[in-house]
């Protein structure tokens, strides 16, 4: 398996950076992961550590490439729900860690996603976005009923308003997990916070896949400096991995 990776986190115009990532490689598989500690809950920061390192920790306990793709993001991530619920479980609900998160394995040349939140995911190709993960957010559901654009949602009241997450309550909050998309040479893979893709449209994202040699760590610095500038002096947390797909 061959790839080039990189990964990026700011701190913005915030307090601290509650964000947390990692890219987890082997010779058979890779791990693209972020979490976002929700800014508007106590300890978001614990939210996004706690959550990382339980997908982490599994991932690198298991046999490569996985067996089961979908069947293992959906129980790292249910573990990892479980465990930000259990350090939170002293505090009153409404003030328990939470996170959103992007999860993104690479292996066999294909790609399988899985996201709870506004953490996305984008699949770059040709110089174009191939495809996203849609969020589980109210202005999302706006989008996809036709009740506003894109371009409305970047200004929408309730823009910042997530419908589930990692942490709170002990259900299994609502989760996406794809089955594989397969990759070809030069597709390259973005699993970002909520503070990198807002404010920048698709072309703009897109402008991680710009080809080059070994290139992929500018590009993504170039990518989250762009919205660190769009977004200033209000920007968030801005994070993100990418993989390039080079080939098997």
């Amino acid at each position: 398996m061959r790839i080039e990776y990189a990964k990026v986190s700011a701190l913005g115009d915030r307090q601290d950076n509650q964000d947390r990532a990692a890219v987890v490689v082997s010779d058979d598989a890779a791990l693209m992961l972020v979490f976002d500690g929700m800014g508007g809950h106590s300890d978001g920061a614990r939210a996004a550590e706690t959550g990382l390192k339980v997908v982490q920790d599994l991932f690198m306990a298991r046999t490569q490439p996985i067996f089961d793709p979908q069947g293992f993001l959906y129980m790292a991530l249910s573990r990892a729900h479980d465990e930000v619920v259990r350090i939170g479980s002293d505090v009153a609900v409404d003030f328990r860690p939470r996170a959103t998160c992007a999860i993104c394995l690479i292996q066999e040349s294909g790609t399988w996603w899985a996201h709870i939140g506004d953490s996305r995911i984008y699949q770059v190709r040709d110089g174009k976005v191939l495809e996203r993960s849609r969020d589980h957010s109210h202005v999302e559901v706006l989008i996809q009923e036709g009740a506003i654009t894109e371009e409305e949602a970047q200004d929408h009241p309730m823009r910042n308003f997530v419908e589930c997450c990692i942490g709170g309550d002990a259900p299994v909050p609502d989760m996406s997990i794809t089955g594989m998309k397969k990759l070809v040479p030069g597709d390259t893979l973005l699993a970002c916070s909520d503070g990198l893709w807002s404010g920048l449209s698709d072309d703009d994202m897109a402008q991680i896949g710009k080809p080059g040699e070994n290139n992929l760590v500018e590009n993504l610095k170039a990518l989250s400096l762009q919205a660190l500038g769009i977004n200033a002096p209000y920007s968030d947390n801005t994070t993100g991995t990418a993989i390039r797909w080079v080939g098997a």
